[in-house]
């Protein structure tokens, strides 16, 4: 590799679904999972469905098929997202506004704003915006001159949640203080106050008459407000915890509110009894949005899965205004509802498609990091599913042929080069299996950490185990499941992230990262010469990944830098490094045949370098972040594992022919 640094261009790249798009198959995915948490939901006129999810990436869901139509990667920098009535607009919040076109994911304008956002909502003519922010004021915005319009000072403390109703004419903001205040419009005339709550509020909603306003609190209950009087009228409180969002249908007639347990309470407006409590969603609920209808309903959240209910109970008679009552409390009803989500899938609607239930990535501690195991011939690909366990499928005919659903939680996979065997690693063992047959064998256990990181050396006599929370790193015999070797701080005091053993099986490369480091350097890589016990080069820089070149003489990184870093593994010198990734490099691997290097990571890309000059040879742009890649046996697919669960396989002649 002769040129020390080669950079690439970030544009012009094919996308995964386009026309010239190099996908193969699609492996274990899942018809409504998001690689980040979901933040806002919202359903167009037409009933499709936009998501938007951490770090800022807009998605368009057709629901009828359970498929995703198009993406967008907005901003990474706000973490604050709202859309307008019929979600034809977007605004994103952080120290500056920024107002977005839905159905081009474009933006259209920053207004710079003089103190942190906190708090947006539209008007139903979208003409308005209201951002609260953390010095407790509250401003409107003409969106059509795209200047302020009006200031409105009432809160002491940060604005927490704000809502219009829907004429238009009033405003209903809430802030830390726990008070509720209205506002006429468009004078911003003071209204009224609202007092009860003793938590946070962290969502308000306008019945569509005006007569009502319903908000969410952290106190475990869900309020119904006379807006006129300012009056409480009834507590909603059936929540057993904390109250983090609400959802009003168009017509008012029904009520969702989200709680921190996961539960969906489905409340009816007129007689302020619960209908249904909805279950289904593994993380904290972050939003929710009724189809214009009312019939279907969407939650989204902490578990990166759009969760849908349609056919919901609507019988009964118009709203009208109640009697005041003190309280409500309904025991939980039958959950049954729960039709569209990611454990219920389609047949396939324009490409193959196959995949496991939905449920979680990783762990609240720890992610996974290896999701995918290629067999040696390529015939089969094992993956971890949604729902942590294994699942392996035939490549050729995209056939799922072994499945072990108890196997998890897992967060890395590795398979024996003689092909008998696929590792598994979770918490304080690693489980593996009969790859012909799928029969468990004799568990390994000892390492106390969750196991994130495998490696066989190229015999497939020695197993290599680490943890992405800890510093040692494990050698076994996976024959007698006994261990050979501990290697204690394995890359002096950095977490262990990556392990490649040298194509000779002697050496065995250790990456480990210091994500505690404050300056210098983030972490280091240590050879380690297996049969001496002993370290045999060291350098410094951390790095999530690592592959060996076939031949031996290479060995790349992927580091945090977002950059590949080439070293000659027997001095540790630097070679060469590859930049133009936009964000972490999660992986690497070389072709079989050496010839091509592959990297991808958190910008959604996946490229290809030459492994010899570092030349940029194709960039592709995918849909989801990727956390792991292996080429099959004969060059011609790279697969992908993705942090939405599925796997992609790519066809490298494609990729290489829509080049960068």
């Amino acid at each position: 590799m002769r040129s020390p640094t080669v950079s690439s261009s970030p544009h012009s790249s094919p996308r995964v679904g386009g026309p010239h798009a190099p996908m193969f198959q699609v492996f274990g995915e899942l018809p409504f999972r998001t690689d980040g948490d979901l933040l806002a939901l919202a359903f167009a006129p037409d009933g499709s469905l936009w998501s938007v999810e951490e770090p800022g990436v807009l998605r368009h869901w057709r629901l009828a098929e359970r498929q995703m139509l198009d993406w967008h990667l907005l901003s990474d920098l706000e973490t604050l997202w709202v859309f307008s009535s019929g979600a034809t607009l977007l605004a994103s919040g952080s120290d500056d506004l920024s107002l977005w076109d839905v159905g081009r994911g474009r933006l259209l304008t920053v207004l710079e704003q003089p103190s942190w956002v906190t708090a947006v909502a539209f008007s139903p003519d979208a003409a308005l915006l209201a951002t609260g922010h953390d010095d407790g004021i509250v401003r409107l915005w003409d969106l059509r001159r795209r200047r302020l319009a009006r200031t409105l000072d009432g809160h002491g403390r940060p604005v927490s949640a704000l809502a219009f109703s829907a004429d238009g004419a009033r405003l209903a903001s809430a802030g830390e203080d726990r008070i509720i205040r209205l506002w006429q419009l468009p004078d911003g005339r003071p209204d009224g106050s609202l007092i009860g709550h003793t938590d946070r509020i962290p969502a308000l909603a306008w019945h569509p008459q005006g007569h009502r306003l319903y908000s969410a609190g952290w106190d475990t209950t869900a309020r119904v407000w006379d807006a006129s009087s300012c009056e409480p009228i009834i507590l909603l409180n059936s929540h057993a915890a904390q109250v983090t969002t609400l959802a009003l249908s168009l017509d008012g007639r029904l009520l969702a509110c989200a709680d921190s347990t996961s539960a969906i309470h489905l409340w009816d407006t007129a007689a302020h009894k619960t209908r249904q409590v909805l279950r289904g969603p593994t993380g904290d609920v972050r939003c929710l949005a009724f189809s214009a209808d009312g019939e279907q309903l969407a939650a989204g959240g902490g578990d990166r899965v759009v969760h849908l209910w349609d056919s919901l109970d609507r019988g009964g008679p118009p709203p009208s205004p109640p009697a005041p009552l003190p309280s409500a409390r309904e025991e939980e009803s039958d959950t049954s509802s729960l039709r569209r989500s990611a454990e219920d899938r389609p047949a396939p609607v324009t490409r193959q498609v196959f995949g496991p239930s939905a449920g979680g990535v990783g762990g609240p501690e720890h992610e996974v990091r290896t999701n995918l195991a290629l067999s040696p011939d390529g015939a089969r690909l094992a993956c971890i599913d949604g729902d942590y366990g294994l699942r392996v499928w035939e490549t050729a005919s995209a056939r799922p042929v072994l499945t072990d659903a108890e196997a998890g939680p897992l967060f890395a996979l590795a398979w024996s080069p003689d092909g008998r065997r696929i590792a598994g690693g979770g918490h304080g063992a690693i489980r593996l299996w009969n790859a012909a047959d799928g029969q468990r064998q004799p568990v390994q256990e000892g390492q106390p950490l969750p196991t994130t990181v495998l490696a066989f050396t190229p015999d497939g006599a020695i197993l290599a185990s680490a943890s992405a929370l800890g510093f040692d790193v494990w050698l076994w015999n996976p024959n007698t499941g006994e261990p050979i070797l501990l290697i204690p701080d394995a890359v002096d005091g950095c977490a262990v992230e990556a392990l490649a053993f040298h194509p000779e099986g002697r050496l065995l490369a250790v990456g480990g990262i210091d994500w505690l480091a404050t300056g210098g350097s983030d972490g280091m890589v240590v050879i380690w010469d297996v049969p001496r016990r002993c370290p045999a080069a060291t350098w410094q820089g951390g790095v999530r990944g690592l592959a060996f070149h076939p031949s031996g003489r290479l060995l790349a990184g992927a580091t945090l830098a977002r950059s590949v870093r080439v070293w000659d593994p027997r001095t540790g010198q630097l070679v060469a490094e590859l930049t133009g990734h936009d964000d972490l490099v999660n992986c690497v691997t070389y072709s079989p045949d050496g010839n091509w290097l592959a990297s991808a990571g958190a910008d959604r890309t996946v490229r290809l370098w030459d492994a010899d000059t570092g030349r940029l040879l194709a960039r592709a742009e995918l849909d989801t972040q990727v956390k792991a890649l292996a080429f099959s046996p004969d060059g011609r697919y790279l697969f992908t594992g993705n942090a939405n669960t599925s796997c992609y396989q790519l066809d490298v002649a494609r990729l290489l022919d829509a080049g960068t």
